[in-house]
């Protein structure tokens, strides 16, 4: 997995690779810039006018050796550098001597400036602020921020979005970038949907800096990868059988919602769970009989919604929730499902509601459980925040409270575990907004749950499937034609292409 570190970790790291690598770092910059560099010529051709917005701090110095760069690349070079309270770095006033020697003009901003300043450019490269900042833009660079969010072209940060802090909440002014080329390692504030329409597209690219240092470094936070995720799954034995997979209990479904049950169910079915039984109102039962003919269908008293269940004991893994409703008959079913089965459960959408509105139902979730809220699900559960950090403080708490895994879906959708690990995933698009997605990945938790996964590793093993599955299915589909169904079609060759 990829560890997310804090800013005065990446501090930390850049001194230590600079001592035990023997190079200065002004030489580290360098590797930075060409890096950076690589990725630009890679991505815009030069017949681009380039624009390149530097402060005077370390990241400045980086877009003067990216602008001394790409001037040898024959890329057409514009350098402002914006002259405000921040002193100059040791390596900004190096860069600025090589800039110079290579003879590359540069204007000096330093009052307050015309707002159509960057307009003759067609990208314009950010570096006035790294990853350093701990405070709000004002005065000249807020006013320098909102020229470049103005001028309506393509902008390439450096490292991070100038104005974004990478560790707490911002605000003011933070440029808008379509692209940020962030250096080795990726910042937290990267996986929160209220920052994205700064980061745009980010990528990382490798400078160097020392494995060693970023393995040992203590950290909460981690991206999933697909090394990772890899060695997470489990090797079948010629010997084994259905019953070696475990029995997995879906309930699921009410009038007119059938169809989430029947979603779950395959998905169940196509994670590799042994065996399947769904319960669920009889008017779903020649549907899911012909929908599904691999699963056994228990069928509840009740016409149009779940009334009761018979035990559950036997089973190996429950799921409950798709297209469940909140009837209060409903809602006893399922204090009563957590009351007789001690093992791990996957909650999921009704479910989740129904805890929200029954809160004196939450103590009696099994230790272990796995709750899948999509964002306001999850407000139901506890409340509003006030921006995506306090968001994330809130969804360890109720991990820990709890005791369970909280998946908090959505783009970079984040797993927590009840020890306060975080982990952000790395596979999905856009095409998988759309009903029914939830229900797909209620099923695969539950079959992973119901073949003996520990909650955390099939919460991150699903979620990655689950992703990996929308990223082949979209080739095909598109993302405005996507469905949940092209999920479960390419979960198989999810798992191929995981495996190989």
């Amino acid at each position: 997995m990829i560890r997310i570190l804090d800013t005065s970790q990446i501090k930390a790291l850049d001194k230590f690779t600079i001592e035990q690598q023997e190079i200065s770092s002004i030489e580290l910059m360098e590797r930075a810039c060409r890096a950076f560099t690589l990725w630009f010529t890679e991505h815009f051709n030069a017949l681009h006018k380039i624009g390149i917005v530097c402060g005077t701090g370390n990241n400045g110095g980086d877009g003067l050796g990216i602008a001394r760069m790409l001037k040898d690349w024959g890329y057409p070079v514009k350098v402002w550098i914006v002259k405000g309270s921040v002193s100059e770095s040791e390596n900004f006033k190096l860069n600025l001597r090589y800039l110079t020697e290579a003879g590359v003009t540069y204007s000096e901003v330093a009052l307050e400036t015309d707002p159509e300043i960057f307009n003759d450019r067609d990208i314009l490269i950010d570096a006035l602020f790294g990853s350093g900042l701990s405070r709000p833009l004002e005065g000249l660079y807020a006013d320098i921020v909102r020229s470049i969010n103005q001028t309506k072209v393509i902008c390439v940060s450096v490292d991070i979005p100038s104005g974004l802090m990478a560790d707490k909440h911002s605000e003011g002014s933070v440029v808008e970038a379509k692209y940020t080329v962030s250096f080795h390692l990726p910042k937290l504030a990267f996986f929160f949907p209220q920052y994205g329409k700064y980061v745009g597209e980010w990528t990382l690219v490798d400078i160097g800096l020392n494995k060693t240092f970023i393995k040992e470094a203590q950290t909460s936070n981690f991206l999933i990868n697909r090394r990772s995720v890899r060695k997470l799954i489990k090797h079948r034995s010629r010997f084994d059988h259905k019953g070696t997979f475990g029995h997995a209990l879906m309930i699921a479904g009410s009038e007119g919602k059938i169809g989430a049950a029947v979603l779950s169910g395959r998905a169940v079915l196509r994670t590799g769970a042994g065996l399947l039984t769904i319960h669920a109102p009889r008017c779903g039962y020649t549907t899911l009989q012909t929908s599904i003919p691999e699963a056994m269908v228990s069928m509840d008293a009740a016409e149009k919604f779940i009334s009761s269940i018979a035990d559950t004991t036997s089973y190996s893994a429950i799921g409950i929730g798709p297209g469940l409703g909140q009837q209060p008959e409903t809602a006893k079913v399922l204090a009563g499902v957590l009351s007789a089965f001690r093992r791990p459960v996957v909650l999921d959408a009704d479910a989740l509601n129904i805890l929200a509105a029954n809160r004196e139902l939450l103590h009696l979730i099994p230790p272990g459980s796995i709750l899948t809220p999509h964002p306001k699900e999850f407000e139901r559960l506890t409340g509003k925040w006030r921006n995506d950090f306090e968001r994330l403080e809130k969804q360890k708490r109720l991990a820990a409270e709890l005791q369970s895994v909280i998946i908090v879906k959505g783009a970079f959708t984040s797993i927590v575990s009840p020890e306060g690990k975080v982990f952000f995933n790395s596979t999905g698009n856009p095409g998988m907004a759309t009903g029914g997605t939830g229900d797909v990945l209620t099923g695969i938790l539950t079959g992973f749950l119901a073949q003996q996964y520990s909650p955390l590793d099939a919460a991150i093993l699903g979620v990655y499937l689950h992703g990996s599955a929308g990223d082949l299915a979209v080739v095909e589909t598109g993302q405005e034609s996507l469905i949940a169904s092209d999920l479960i079609a390419y979960l198989p060759a999810a798992f191929r292409q995981l495996k190989h």
